[in-house]
């Protein structure tokens, strides 16, 4: 594998630069027409969505930016409508919110781990579409974003998370297990993306196995899939191999990890 050289890494950040001028000229235009903006991140842990979001937050207005991630639910939310948590955290007019992880927690570590009952896993699946339509209907821009990486790739950030002390806030017990449940949770996200898959809130999958290149073109497809005044149309796309609408057939022909 070559390694980056000195030239690479200014061509990157010169890449970067350009598209992160284009993310608050973006924003600017979500601030003027009232705008509300969900960009939801899923995938595996340690796929990178801590450090994708970050980029992209980085020089947008905080006061009109949340990012969300939130913990497990409270008693009182387990009594609650499934939705009813996310609900109070979407975004109003202005506002571009990122959630870290979103209400698909329930396709997902809840399946998985066995944190949710067979009827509420159905009863998720069979509404989170009618779900999601409805805040389209409603005005919502939804773009979800699922982050994919190879089983030698998760073990090995795994590994770095035990090792360097400046990540240890990023281990968690369900950490422990990813890697033994790799096709659980394989099999878990096969049948979330073909079933909640659809024309008004498509899956976008990323290749992120190389950090670096996920975080460029993540923000490269989310300007593409937004109009705004003053965007740059002669600007560079985001690669059509690092960044793709989800197809049945990417699982099996290996643009997604098995």
């Amino acid at each position: 594998m070559r390694h980056a050289t000195k030239n690479d890494d200014a061509a990157y950040e010169h890449a970067f630069h350009q598209a992160q001028v284009e993310l608050v000229k973006f924003q600017k235009h979500v601030i003027k027409h009232g705008q509300k903006v969900l960009v939801i991140f899923e995938g595996r842990d340690a796929a990178g969505k801590d450090g994708t979001i970050k980029r992209i937050v980085e020089h947008l207005s905080p006061r009109e930016t949340r990012v969300v991630a939130l913990g497990a639910p409270s008693d009182r939310d387990q009594r609650a409508w499934y939705f009813q948590r996310y609900v109070e955290q979407l975004p109003v007019g202005g506002e571009i919110v990122l959630f870290n992880r979103s209400w698909y927690n329930r396709a997902g570590v809840e399946r998985v781990m066995g944190f949710c009952t067979d009827a509420e896993y159905e009863e998720f699946m069979k509404t989170v579409p009618m779900f999601e339509q409805l805040l389209v209907h409603c005005g919502f821009t939804i773009l979800k974003y699922y982050l994919d990486i190879s089983h030698e790739e998760q073990e090995r950030r795994l590994k770095q998370r035990h090792k360097d002390p400046l990540r240890q806030w990023k281990l968690s017990p369900i950490d422990a297990k990813a890697s033994r449940h790799w096709k659980d949770y394989s099999e878990a996200r096969n049948v979330m993306l073909a079933r909640t898959h659809s024309v008004f809130a498509p899956w976008i999958i990323v290749r992120a196995d190389e950090k670096r290149s996920a975080r460029l073109n993540v923000i490269r497809d989310l300007l593409s899939r937004c109009d705004f005044h003053g965007k740059d149309r002669h600007g560079p796309p985001a690669d059509p191999n690092a960044v793709f609408l989800f197809d049945a057939g990417q699982l099996a022909n290996g643009m997604i990890a098995k």
